[in-house]
């Protein structure tokens, strides 16, 4: 079996990951904030949608659910209960999901909200992590109705995934985020060449996505909060009573809430 992950552009800068089945030409889509996207492209490809996955409630990534729904009707939904949609299968932590045999675990990964899951894919033991906006490339998404703690918790729990694990974050956001890294780090090597990589793509308007974990670990400040450059670049902004991975964190959201 073929499956190929592909992202459908959304809005601005939102990506629906899609899963597609080579074999029975069948689809997953996760996020579908706008369905004309979503349609197009599978009626361009002669695509059936067979499931959607939602990792929280924000209307950029649930806002096309019920079109879709009525374009397919035998579509199967996957939602947590507070995701605010009319769910086929409620999810919780560490609850399965099927992808046409494969299995895709839920993880609470709360903090951007307080319902937020993430998906992570086993192909043929090759993990995928469908991390919404909890996880950015080089970044992390804004607490709303979570908090920083469960942010900061989601991050330890994401960061435990295997090295060589791809991720799936929901926007194009890498070079901002980056751009807020170096203002922290500004002598990583890794950031700086990924940037400008970064900057091309978008030129180019090639995602940037996804990314290894093992990435993310060399160039996203908020999975860097025990590295000396990472604290003295904090302390060089704002005030610290301790040097706490915790603290750094939240600093750093807290910076990046204002850049």
């Amino acid at each position: 079996m073929s499956i190929r992950i592909h992202p459908i552009k959304a809005f601005d800068d939102n990506y629906i990951w899609t899963l597609i089945n080579e074999s029975n030409k069948q689809a997953i889509v996760i996020d579908p904030g706008q369905a004309e996207p979503v349609i197009a492209y599978l009626e361009d490809n002669e695509l059936e949608l067979t499931s959607i996955w939602t990792t929280h409630h924000h209307y950029d990534h649930t806002g096309g659910v019920a079109e879709l729904q009525e374009s397919y009707p035998m579509t199967h939904l996957v939602a947590h209960a507070e995701h605010n949609v009319d769910e086929d299968q409620t999810i919780r932590d560490e609850s399965t999901v099927n992808a046409w045999g494969y299995a895709a675990q839920v993880w609470e990964v709360f903090g951007h909200t307080a319902s937020h899951v993430a998906y992570v894919l086993d192909i043929e033991g090759h993990k995928h992590c469908f991390c919404g906006d909890t996880l950015f490339s080089g970044g992390c998404g804004r607490v709303f109705t979570g908090t920083i703690e469960q942010l900061y918790d989601s991050f330890t729990r994401l960061n435990s995934l295997p090295a060589e694990t791809l991720m799936y974050p929901a926007h194009e956001y890498t070079a901002s985020n980056l751009r807020f890294g170096l203002s922290i780090e500004p002598n990583n090597e890794a950031m700086q060449q990924t940037l400008t990589q970064a900057e091309e793509k978008t030129a180019q308007g090639v995602p940037t996505l996804p990314v290894t974990l093992e990435h993310e670990r060399a160039i996203n400040v908020f999975l860097r909060t025990q590295e000396p450059s990472v604290i003295a670049g904090v302390k060089s902004k704002t005030a610290m009573t301790d040097d706490e991975p915790l603290s750094v964190f939240a600093a750093l959201r807290e910076l990046k809430n204002n850049f």
